[in-house]
């Protein structure tokens, strides 16, 4: 197992516990919104925000951390994780804050310790990218993009 090393920040709820994963099969690590006791997010619709966990971390090198949505929250509000999956670096070393956005027609809220995205640890392989003078080799998709294999 992977150790990320975590520190919470002066506006950490502490009876959170650390992001952790809900059932022994899940992928993402769950991560709750630590705005204050009793405070909340009101998101209009069209509106993007930043939501404070109130935890920065060491990543491993040669790791990243994705984040990414809860499909109970995407399903249930018009709230989204905006980026996603939204990449968090080895070398940051800042608060982790959610970037969502209300998709919906409707005002949304996040309440103080309400599970709002997930984070998955995946590992990173840099490329070296390199320009050719001699072309690309051919393929039969070619240069076909968007729906070019067909809707089946």
């Amino acid at each position: 197992m992977i150790v990320v090393k975590v520190v919470t920040l002066a506006h950490y709820d502490a009876s959170f516990s650390l992001p952790c994963y809900e059932t022994a099969g899940a992928a993402g690590a769950d991560v709750r919104a630590s705005l204050g006791i009793g405070e909340k997010l009101i998101i209009k619709p069209g509106e993007r925000i930043l939501v404070p966990t109130g935890l920065s971390m060491e990543i491993p090198f040669g790791y990243e951390i994705q984040v990414r949505p809860r499909s109970g929250l995407s399903f249930k509000t018009g709230l989204m994780v905006l980026n996603s999956p939204g990449t968090i670096d080895s070398d940051y070393r800042g608060e982790v804050k959610i970037i969502i956005g209300n998709l919906g027609t409707v005002d949304e809220i996040i309440n103080h310790g309400e599970r709002v995205a997930q984070l998955v640890l995946a590992p990173v392989i840099q490329a070296h990218y390199q320009l050719s003078t001699q072309g690309l080799s051919e393929t039969q998709r070619g240069s076909g993009g968007f729906g070019s294999t067909g809707k089946n």
